[in-house]
């Protein structure tokens, strides 16, 4: 029996759920909401159809302790809703410098999860970050309006290799600045 590491990163308090580490009893839900096109599409690294494996392999690389990303999940089990609802990261880019990138189920879209949790990442700034840069696909305004809704600006136009679509896509740029 393979028991959860215990990984360095914080659990960080939001209204309706806590951003926590992720853990491998979180594998069925992170399967079930990556495992749906509409999700992979938007994302550049998730893969359609996800791959048997990929789920376990993505949650052994967040508890690493070289990892270069920290992962957190949207766990609102303590508002009554699911342990994942989704996941939200920060891939460390150079000093003091992050990128940030998300992901929430389809039945929790429109509900201002997203904000909430970048927000949440955004004031506990876990990696001590001085810029957080985003991007997203140009076909996923919902993202881009969470981005510009936090407080980010517009850098530019540019694209991204998107897994699940195998091919290169249009996306826009965002920073934020942290004083």
């Amino acid at each position: 029996m393979k028991l959860d590491t215990i990984v360095n990163q914080p659990v960080i308090e939001a209204e309706r759920f806590v951003l926590r580490p992720l853990r491998r009893s979180d594998q069925g839900l992170i399967d079930m909401y990556a495992g749906l096109e509409e999700v992979a599409r938007m994302t550049a690294s998730i893969p359609h159809p996800l791959p048997p494996g990929a789920t376990e392999a993505f949650i052994l690389r967040s508890q690493a302790d070289d990892r270069l990303e920290d992962v957190w999940a949207i766990d609102g089990s303590q508002d009554g809703q699911p342990e994942v609802m989704g996941l939200i990261g920060l891939t460390r880019v150079d000093q003091g410098q992050v990128e940030i990138g998300y992901w929430v189920g389809p039945g929790f879209w429109n509900t201002g999860l997203a904000s909430e949790a970048v927000r949440a990442l955004i004031s506990a700034n876990p990696l001590d970050s001085k810029t957080i840069f985003a991007s997203v696909f140009q076909d996923n305004p919902a993202s881009a309006r969470v981005l510009t809704n936090c407080g980010f600006q517009y850098l530019g136009d540019a694209e991204d290799f998107s897994v699940s679509r195998d091919a290169n896509v249009p996306t826009w740029t965002y920073s934020l600045k942290l004083d």
